[in-house]
């Protein structure tokens, strides 16, 4: 690895406590050439022992820097980060992650050697409770997440649509002006649209091996599906062609269900259809993952019912707070657009 690339590790952070140590404990163990790497922690003025937390690890890792995002918001904290960066090549990475001991090579390898111009893995969901086990099958297979590869995917392949976390040359994300902080969520798909818009390609590498600590109640799932719904549909009332058949599913499922109880006094056979319909798969597919994974996902079809009405309810209101921009023709003058030269 003599002569690698200096390499920025850009973290947005607020009230990590629980995860932060486990976090910087497996970038340490990573096997990037230290010389060539920082650790830029961004965090949103957290209320727990976050901040202490870094700072212990900094004072005995002078390459982890701590630096501040007042705005608490994720796109502002990585364009925090990016603008902070020594390094030529950004990293992303998420607090309630961990990290195989390759992962930053094996991204800095292929991000100079594929012409992508970004490169991002599988998002490969872990939990430790009943619960928490449930929530990871539910979002990591095609009934949970629709074609969203990067969710269960195998195969090395460009993808037109997201990828899990990303790597980039700095200069990239310069060039595109960073994160749009108009959008509180879903800030990865909106920049991924004006990379590919600016001839950027995308690849997906599996070989990127993370264990994405999820949510650990249904409340907190449905919270954040709930907002994946609602910042999706801002992300489709400015770009129309990001629009996949699996953002189409969820919502339609929820008008089902909501026609299914105008129904109910005509006909109750009628209004069962979709809900019976929905259960009966549910249960299959939920069924066929406690045969291969064990009892221990015994509480999938709970886990697969809050990711999709929690989602689909928050793209209904998302289209209803969105769309209306677009019909009045000013979604493009409200939307983000890229803002050259704003990174310093």
């Amino acid at each position: 690895m003599n002569g690698s690339p200096r390499v920025s590790v850009v973290v947005p952070a607020r009230n990590e406590e629980k995860c932060i140590g486990a976090f910087l404990d497996s970038l340490l163990a990573n096997d990037y050439p230290r010389d060539d790497l920082e650790i830029l922690i961004v965090d949103g003025m957290s209320t727990d022992r976050t901040v202490a937390v870094v700072r212990e690890y900094a004072q005995r890792h002078p390459f982890i820097r701590l630096l501040e995002n007042p705005k608490r918001i994720i796109p502002a904290a990585l364009n925090v980060g990016i603008k902070a960066a020594r390094g030529e090549i950004i990293v992303r990475m998420d607090a309630h992650t961990t990290y195989a001991q390759d992962y930053i090579r094996l991204a800095v390898d292929a991000l100079e050697t594929s012409g992508a111009a970004m490169i991002g893995g599988i998002q490969r969901p872990t939990g430790s409770t009943l619960i928490t086990q449930a929530i990871a099958a539910a979002t990591s297979c095609p009934f949970g997440m629709g074609n969203s590869y990067y969710h269960y995917g195998t195969e090395m392949r460009w993808v037109e649509d997201s990828v899990y976390l990303g790597t980039w040359y700095r200069s990239t994300l310069m060039e595109l002006g960073g994160f749009n902080e108009n959008w509180l969520i879903n800030e990865d798909s909106e920049l991924n649209e004006r990379l590919r818009a600016s001839g950027g390609k995308i690849l997906l590498n599996p070989n990127l091996k993370v264990a994405y600590h999820v949510r650990g109640s249904l409340a907190a799932l449905a919270q954040q599906f709930f907002r994946y719904g609602f910042w999706r549909a801002r992300t489709l009332a400015i770009y129309p062609s990001s629009m996949a058949w699996r953002h189409l599913v969820p919502p339609a499922f929820v008008v089902s269900l909501l026609l299914s109880l105008a129904v109910i006094r005509e006909s109750f056979l009628l209004a069962g259809l979709v809900p019976c319909a929905y259960a009966l798969t549910n249960l299959f597919m939920s069924g066929k993952i406690v045969a291969r994974q064990g009892w221990n996902r015994a509480l999938a079809p709970m886990a697969f019912s809050t990711v999709h009405v929690s989602w689909g309810t928050g793209f209904l209101l998302g289209l209803v707070r969105f769309y209306p921009m677009r019909l009045l023709g000013t979604s493009r003058q409200q939307g983000p657009v890229p803002l050259r030269g704003t990174l310093k």
